[in-house]
């Protein structure tokens, strides 16, 4: 028994303890190591996935490209952007693929008159080509959309940028603002802020939905506020490009603090950058983005989609947007078109958007349905049905109560 007891006798786990204290302790320090990395990889992680959930009608391309741009990674994709646009551009010459037709329904609304009634106010005259000789159409104003009171209240064309570019086929559309009034909504994420007023257009406004288009830049980059429900969520800058609607719905363009200013009469306000066409002239130094009053997201003379919307003589609401456009080429397409004041509005073929609407069953609000202006536009008709995240107006029959 002496044997068998003796074994338990040798050295009772002491040495074992001493040994392991030290793996212990950098066990512990490893782990905590490791927590400390792995929270920092999942805030982000966490953040993007709330990102890439969070609701809206974009794509998980735009969204994590946008999630990008704010989390300081903006530099980035603007470099990226233009690299991709400045070596992936529109084709040269060549043939458009399409004529220039608007085959867009009447959804069910009585016909409109021939000619204009004296009313309603005249559109520009016929835009003029620069691509050598005039396509079948090209640049000749059409009606389009529902007939507002028996009249037309909409006319669009469609004209090459340049003569270059020849295959490619921008959009223009004049609305009367005798005919129709605006409304500014925001979206889910720009301008940013809480609002009564919805992210789409409200069924109950629907049967009255002639149109909408896209607003201007993100907040951060616009160089400009958005003024809406008689706040700012950002503030208003003087000398900026402003987009304002008064409150019997009519809207206008301008330089604010010159042309336009606060008023009773002022219910929204969308700014972005400096005008493009001043006094029915481009602004001198466009290409070269002067003083930076046109902004950083892609370089101006990178060829991309691009939107504008302008004041023509008479009081007419201009939008224009297509491919192929520079920030130059982008104020000679309004300018030709009439534009008296042009500012830019959004950019990149993501953003870029002008639908026409109407109910396919008369006095049926969900049979609205969208189509869109130009053919190859990448969002579809049904865009601001949905909640979009991104701010835009929408053009309403002037009958409408606001």
């Amino acid at each position: 028994m002496t044997k068998t007891e003796t074994k338990p006798m040798t050295t009772p786990m002491t040495t074992p303890k001493k040994k392991s204290k030290r793996p212990s302790r950098r066990r512990r320090i490893a782990l905590a190591v490791l927590v400390v990395a792995g929270l920092i990889a999942l805030v982000p992680g966490v953040s993007l996935a709330g990102a890439l959930s969070a609701p809206g009608n974009t794509t998980m391309t735009e969204r994590a490209v946008e999630w990008m741009r704010d989390h300081g990674g903006g530099g980035i994709v603007n470099r990226a952007e233009n690299w991709w646009f400045s070596h992936n551009g529109p084709k040269t010459g060549g043939e458009p693929d399409h004529g220039i037709t608007f085959d867009t329904p009447v959804w069910g609304r009585p016909p409109p008159t021939d000619g204009a009634a004296a009313t309603t106010t005249p559109h520009p005259p016929d835009v003029a080509s620069v691509a050598g000789n005039s396509l079948p159409n090209e640049g000749v104003w059409q009606p389009v959309g529902p007939a507002v009171s028996g009249d037309r209240a909409m006319y669009a064309t469609q004209v090459r940028p340049d003569s270059v570019h020849t295959s490619l086929l921008d959009g223009l559309v004049w609305m009367d603002p005798k005919l129709v009034r605006f409304d500014l909504h925001p979206g889910l994420q720009e301008p940013g802020g809480s609002w009564k007023t919805p992210a789409q257009v409200p069924t109950a406004q629907r049967l009255d939905l002639l149109a909408a288009f896209n607003g201007g830049f993100r907040m951060q980059d616009a160089n400009g506020g958005f003024y809406l429900e008689g706040k700012a969520q950002k503030p208003l800058r003087d000398g900026a490009a402003s987009f304002v609607i008064h409150r019997d719905g009519t809207a206008t363009v301008g330089q604010w603090g010159r042309d336009v200013s606060m008023g009773p009469d002022v219910v929204a306000v969308r700014q972005n950058l400096d005008l493009i066409v001043d006094n029915g002239q481009p602004a001198g130094g466009l290409d070269d983005n002067a003083d930076g009053r046109w902004g950083s997201t892609l370089g101006n003379r990178v060829l991309v989609w691009r939107s504008a919307v302008c004041v023509d003589s008479n009081g007419g609401i201009i939008y224009g947007y297509g491919d192929g456009l520079g920030a130059q080429s982008l104020a000679s397409l309004m300018q030709r078109a009439g534009c008296q004041r042009a500012m830019e509005l959004d950019i990149n073929p993501s953003w870029t958007t002008f639908n026409l609407y109407g109910a396919s069953t008369p006095g049926n609000p969900a049979s609205v349905t969208g189509t869109k202006l130009l053919p190859d536009q990448h969002k579809d008709g049904k865009r601001y049905l949905s909640n979009d995240s991104r701010d835009f107006i929408a053009v309403l029959d002037r009958k409408a109560t606001p």
